[in-house]
C-alpha cells in the first residue's frame, strides 16, 4: 500500500453533525471485541500536535516525501536537523488519559487489538500490548543499503558528537517528530551514516509516497475481519491506509465509531462520530465502564 501524500480532504457530501454523546462507544466496549484505530489527534495532549485539526501543523509545514528523501542529500540533512532537534522533546513525550484510557480498554479484554497511525510508541508507554504500527516507529532508524536497524537513541548520541552546540529554537514541533527551522539554521549540520556499511540512514517510519509493507497491512485486514466493531480515536482519516480499514469494516457490516472533534473522511460509514475531547471523553468512558486506568504505570 502507498502511502499518498494528500494533505487536505475536503467533504463533498453533506454529513451529519458530531454528537456529544458517548453512549454508543460504551455499548460498543460493553460488547467487546472493539478493534481501535487511532490517529495524531490522541496524542495532541501529550504536546505533540496534529496535522489537520485547528492548529495543525499542515497549516505551516509539509511532510517529507520518501522520493525527495531518497533523492537529495540536502533534504536528508534538513530532515535530520529538523528530526534530531525535534527528537529532545517528541522522545521525552509521555502518554496522556487517552492513552492509558485505551490501554485499560485492553486490560479488560474489551478490546480486538490497536492499530495506531501513530510513530510515537504512546499507546505501548501507556501499557497497551500487541500494538500494530501500522506507520512505523521513530524510536527505530534503517539502514537504507544493508537493511541494519539501530535504536533512536544511538543515533541521537552518535548525532550531538557531530554537531557539537547545535541548538537553534525551532518554531514548533510536527507529528512526524521533525522541528520547524529555517534553512538559514539547518546551515551545515552533519548527517551520520550507517555504522556498519555506510548506507544512508532513515527512520523506521512510512513517509508520504512511500509503500506500509503489505503483510503489515495484511494483519490490521485479518485484525478488522476478526473484530466485531471499530473504533477511530483521533484520525481525520484523510490517508487512504486508514481510511480503507473503515471502508472494510462498513463493507463488512461492522459497525465504526469515530470520536473525532472535527468531521472525518470516514464519516459517512460511521453510526456516529463523538466531537469531544478524546483525553476526556475516554477517561469518562472508562470510568462509565468501572475500568480502572492506572492500573499499570507509564514507562
Amino acid at each position: 500500500m502507498r502511502m499518498r501524500p494528500t494533505l487536505s480532504w475536503t467533504p463533498t457530501e453533506d454529513l451529519l453533525p458530531g454528537t456529544t454523546d458517548p453512549e454508543p462507544v460504551a455499548d460498543a466496549l460493553r460488547a467487546g471485541g472493539v478493534l481501535v484505530l487511532s490517529g495524531a489527534g490522541i496524542s495532541t495532549e501529550s504536546g505533540i500536535p496534529d496535522y489537520r485539526g485547528e492548529g495543525g501543523s499542515l497549516r505551516r509545514h509539509t511532510p517529507m516525501t520518501y522520493q525527495e528523501f531518497t533523492a537529495s542529500a540536502q533534504a536528508r540533512r534538513r530532515y535530520w536537523a529538523r528530526g534530531h532537534l525535534g527528537w529532545r522533546t517528541f522522545g521525552g513525550a509521555r502518554p496522556n488519559a487517552g492513552h492509558r484510557a485505551v490501554a485499560a480498554f485492553g486490560r479488560h479484554g474489551l478490546l480486538a487489538g490497536v492499530i495506531t497511525q501513530n510513530v510515537d510508541g504512546l499507546h505501548q508507554a501507556a501499557g497497551s500490548e500487541g500494538v500494530v504500527e501500522l506507520h512505523g516507529s521513530l524510536d527505530r532508524v534503517v539502514c537504507l543499503s544493508c537493511g541494519a536497524f539501530s535504536a533512536r537513541g544511538e543515533l541521537a548520541l552518535r548525532l550531538e558528537e557531530a554537531n557539537a552546540g547545535f541548538a537553534p529554537v525551532a518554531a514548533g514541533l510536527n507529528p512526524d517528530g521533525d522541528a520547524d527551522l529555517t534553512d538559514e539554521q539547518v546551515g551545515d549540520f552533519s548527517v551520520v551514516s550507517c555504522s556498519r556499511c555506510g548506507g544512508i540512514l532513515k527512520p523506521d517510519v512510512v513517509f508520504f509516497g512511500e509503500t506500509v509493507p503489505p503483510e503489515r497491512v495484511e494483519h490490521c485486514r485479518e485484525l478488522v475481519g476478526a473484530a466485531t466493531s471499530l473504533l477511530v480515536l483521533g484520525s481525520s482519516l484523510t490517508v487512504m491506509s486508514g481510511l480503507r480499514f473503515v471502508r472494510q469494516a462498513a463493507r463488512a457490516g461492522k459497525p465504526v465509531l469515530i470520536v473525532n472533534r472535527d468531521p472525518t473522511r470516514g464519516d459517512r460509514h460511521a453510526v456516529t462520530r463523538v466531537a469531544l475531547p478524546l483525553g476526556t471523553t475516554l477517561t469518562a468512558l472508562s470510568d462509565r465502564l468501572g475500568l480502572d486506568t492506572d492500573g499499570r504505570p507509564a514507562t
